[in-house]
């Protein structure tokens, strides 16, 4: 079974656009993200853009700060601050990765924990791992929504992840070990210090590749039916494409769908789901901050 990201991402935000014209009629006011980028990194550029778009296809009110390489860490704080301060501003994110000059974590502590939507400051951080969360990191809750869209069941499972980034890896696993459905995995977090890392993943469930290194899974690392969930996007140079690379996950797709009993593709699988659950989360940011 294909798991359809941009199936489920559909569904998602078809919901999203309906509460967000509800709560316009009830308010008067639009949920407002602000997006900030420093420099010219061809994949923030194109996925800031997308979350601009996205914005606009579900009536959210979105404005992106494109700044160039030279910006310093002091103005960056300073408007960091300024949006802080606003009250028609819901969200703020700054697109990582940030110029080397500027300290990501400073910025990240910088933004007010109830506009950020990226749920990256170290107080929602801890509020997830507590299991109380005003947001829900958006890439992990974008992989937990495709579970739930496919009735896929957690609880008990064997569920390792490969990849310990505080982006997807960390994050994920701290919620899918919390008393709550589509959670309660007995989870291990698998990684380049690990030994024996086809064994590991060979005992999973339901196994989940963050590492960042195209086609690194391979279906020797699969247990035969295992759900197989893909969040890796990998340019891999491909003369025979028109713009010089395709995508890749970090599972080979096609030797563990032959093994997968579900498996998620590249693109158009955990991908659509980053950007619709961060606009769940501005939504969310909107109600704690107007309602």
């Amino acid at each position: 079974m294909i798991l359809d990201g941009k199936l489920v991402a559909a569904a998602k935000r078809e919901k999203i656009k309906e509460e967000t014209a509800e709560l316009k009629n009830k308010t008067g006011k639009t949920p407002f993200l602000v997006a900030i980028i420093v420099g010219e990194d061809p994949a923030s550029k194109v996925y800031v853009k997308s979350k601009e778009k996205a914005c606009e296809k579900v009536g959210m009110a979105s404005k992106v700060d494109r700044l160039p390489d030279t910006f310093s860490e002091i103005e960056l704080l300073e408007l960091i601050n300024k949006y802080n301060k606003d009250p028609e501003v819901n969200g703020i994110l700054v697109q990582l990765p940030l110029p080397s000059h500027i300290d990501e974590q400073k910025v990240i502590e910088k933004i007010d924990p109830i506009k950020d939507v990226d749920c990256f400051h170290p107080y929602n951080v801890g509020r997830l791992s507590l299991g109380t969360p005003v947001f829900y990191p958006a890439t992990p809750a974008g992989v937990i929504e495709i579970l739930k869209y496919y009735n896929i069941e957690t609880s008990g499972k064997n569920l390792v992840i490969i990849g310990r980034s505080n982006i997807v890896g960390k994050p994920l696993a701290n919620m899918l070990v919390q008393k709550a459905d589509f959670a309660n995995a007995t989870v291990t977090i698998a990684h380049s210090r690990t030994k024996n890392l086809k064994e590991v993943a060979r005992q999973a469930d339901i196994l989940i590749a963050a590492i960042g290194k195209p086609e690194f899974v391979k279906a020797d690392m699969v247990k035969q039916d295992a759900v197989v969930i893909d969040v890796g996007v990998n340019r891999v140079e491909d003369e025979t494409r028109e713009k010089g690379y395709r995508l890749a996950g970090d599972v080979d797709f096609g030797e563990v769908n032959k093994v997968a009993s579900a498996i998620t593709p590249v693109p158009g699988g955990v991908g659509p789901m980053t950007i619709t659950m961060l606009l769940q989360n501005t939504l969310k940011a909107f109600k704690v901050q107007n309602i």
